[in-house]
């Protein structure tokens, strides 16, 4: 599984990497704030929802901790995905908020 640390996301979103963060936390959780353009679909709802991803680009998930987006990128990669973990979730991210 491939990961990324919080402060090696912000370097990519800062240089406009060609990259879509998607935040898998809980609705009450994202409501605190959450990575700016980040699309948010719960982990719930990946398995429904991942026809909306597109397997030729690059997806950055994220959680609270980086546990729950851990098991969204291994899922996602098994279904052919280019996708990668930023670990240590929403807790390391120092970067701006929205």
């Amino acid at each position: 599984m491939k990961q990324l640390s919080a402060k090696e996301v912000e370097a990519l979103l800062k240089a406009g990497d060609k990259v879509e963060v998607i935040d898998v936390r809980e609705e009450f959780e994202v409501a605190t704030g959450k990575i700016p353009g980040a699309v948010h679909i719960p982990i719930g709802s990946i398995e429904l929802r991942m026809q909306e991803l597109d397997k030729s680009k690059a997806y950055i998930f994220v959680c609270h901790s980086g546990a729950r987006s851990a098991a969204v990128t291994r899922f996602l990669e098994g279904n052919g995905f280019n996708a990668t973990n930023m670990s240590g979730g929403m807790i390391e991210w120092e970067g701006e908020i929205e």
